[in-house]
């Protein structure tokens, strides 16, 4: 799920998160209010505006899930459920999402297309998941890590609700680190919060060291997003 967006010649950007460690991080972070407020106005168009960008990046983070072992899956930030018609049906899944909104539309997704492999669509704080540890062999997070307060503490609860040999998979915008959109995007910054969204996230916000990734490939076509599987 991603709300906000800001164009240029070459990409959309995402909502930011705050370095877990770093709390006085340079970027304000978003609170759960911010994020639902943000939502609340992005919901009835997210798939419209959203979707069609969206889609090629989706449907690789779901090849990867649906590739792997085991049938548990946990996507963190299920948004309008985009995603959720894709997954093989021998996976069952569970969404939780921040937002009633977005919820609504994923709940009534569901129940039109008759996705019976959706166990359950919760409304829940990713950085504060309710579920016991290891109940999931995978979790996937699609374009969320960029919108939750804290990315080091989404991973985190998605470390703890995942089994011991399961799979992270992240989907996202990480920020360019030279040239003409990495200076759009620290120019925007500032706005971010107003907006929704913060457009320099880069992939230390979440990850300590990119060592912890297992693989890290770039979302074709246009590279807008990039794929990160952590094993746990």
């Amino acid at each position: 799920m991603w709300p906000g967006w800001l164009s240029d010649d070459t990409q959309m950007t995402p909502p930011s998160a705050v370095h877990a460690t770093q709390p006085s991080h340079r970027r304000a972070s978003l609170d759960a209010a911010a994020v639902r407020d943000a939502y609340r106005r992005w919901a009835g168009v997210y798939d419209a505006v959203f979707g069609a960008v969206s889609a090629p990046a989706r449907r690789l983070a779901v090849a990867a899930v649906n590739a792997q072992p085991g049938t548990r899956v946990l996507e963190v930030g299920v948004g309008t459920g985009l995603a959720l018609p894709l997954y093989r049906t021998e996976k069952q899944v569970v969404g939780i999402d921040l937002s009633t909104d977005m919820l609504a539309l994923a709940r009534r997704r569901v129940a039109e297309q008759g996705l019976a492999n959706v166990e359950s669509l919760l409304e829940m704080d990713a950085e504060a998941m309710t579920f016991p540890s290891a109940s999931f062999d995978i979790a996937v997070a699609m374009f969320t890590a960029t919108v939750v307060p804290d990315a080091r503490k989404l991973l985190a609860e998605m470390r703890r609700v995942v089994k011991p040999g399961g799979q992270l998979l992240f989907v996202n915008h990480f920020r360019a680190e030279k040239g003409v959109r990495w200076w759009v995007e620290r120019s925007m910054a500032p706005l971010a919060r107003g907006l929704g969204w913060h457009p320099d996230f880069a992939l230390t916000d979440l990850l300590a060291s990119a060592d912890e990734a297992a693989s890290i490939e770039e979302c074709r076509p246009m590279g807008l997003f990039t794929l990160v599987r952590v094993p746990n």
